[in-house]
């Protein structure tokens, strides 16, 4: 191989900085010796998602906060409720505009999300190519499918970029903004599904598509079956959060958990 940065492979070195471009720009050379790594080398891709989702996270809750520190809107028919109904529902307001709710809740529930939808799609994808007649490890499919995320720290990139010039927090993200919001839990369920999806979504499937493919030896029929049905699968696990706050929305929230 011409690229040093891939033909330098080391099986004591699992932090590979010097592969994130080469991953972006050659994939088929990349992926191909990533496959052939017989060790964990998924800790460099995964690291950078979390960095790229710290800042977004950052910018998103500064705006968040500037936006909270005006009037507090209240809910319909607050002037019925008790003095200490009331008095209970200010300080829940103003305890979920504090660091915690802003910063902290959120930062972590990405780290949290970023860690198991990576187990998540490694380990189906894995099962799913196994099942189909694949010979690819667990090791390596969740060191391909977490070099496949990459294209999402761009995305990070791009949206942090934006709301950090505009000063504005971003809507309708993906394909969402195709959907009417009307109101109901299906629409919640939708929209919350096609903001997933978008060009970097895209090419993270496509390298999803290149690393099955090179990992199982399978045909590319089998290895298309094989990534649609993890990436549906996801897609339709990551819109329940959605779903549920949708759910949950119209509860009233009297004392605050922290």
């Amino acid at each position: 191989m011409n690229d040093s940065t891939i033909s330098s492979y080391s099986p004591d070195r699992r932090w590979r900085f010097e592969w994130a471009l080469t991953v972006l720009r050659s994939p088929r050379r990349a992926f191909a010796e990533i496959a052939a790594a017989d060790s964990a080398v998924w800790q460099t891709p995964l690291l950078l998602l979390a960095i790229s989702g710290l800042l977004r996270t950052l910018v998103a809750g500064s705006l968040q906060a500037a936006a909270a520190s005006g009037e507090i809107p209240l809910p319909l028919g607050f002037e019925y409720y008790t003095p200490e109904q009331q008095a209970q529902f200010m300080q829940a307001a103003t305890a979920t505009n504090s660091p915690v709710f802003v910063y902290v809740l959120p930062a972590v529930m990405g780290l949290v999300g970023l860690f198991f939808s990576w187990l998540l799609l490694g380990w189906i994808l894995h099962l799913v190519l196994t099942l189909l007649g694949g010979r690819n490890s667990s090791q390596q499919m969740l060191n391909l499918t977490a070099w496949a995320m990459l294209p999402l720290v761009l995305r990070d990139v791009v949206q942090t970029l934006a709301m950090a010039q505009t000063g504005q927090l971003l809507t309708g993200l993906g394909l969402s903004g195709l959907v009417v919001a009307d109101g109901t839990l299906a629409t919640a369920y939708l929209a919350a599904m096609l903001r997933q999806v978008d060009l970097y979504w895209v090419w993270q499937v496509g390298l999803l598509l290149l690393g099955g493919r090179v990992a199982s030896t399978l045909g590319w029929p089998k290895v298309w079956l094989s990534v649609a049905f993890t990436v549906m699968g996801l897609l339709l696990l990551g819109g329940l959060p959605a779903l549920l706050g949708a759910m949950l929305g119209d509860l009233t929230v009297i004392q605050p958990f922290f």
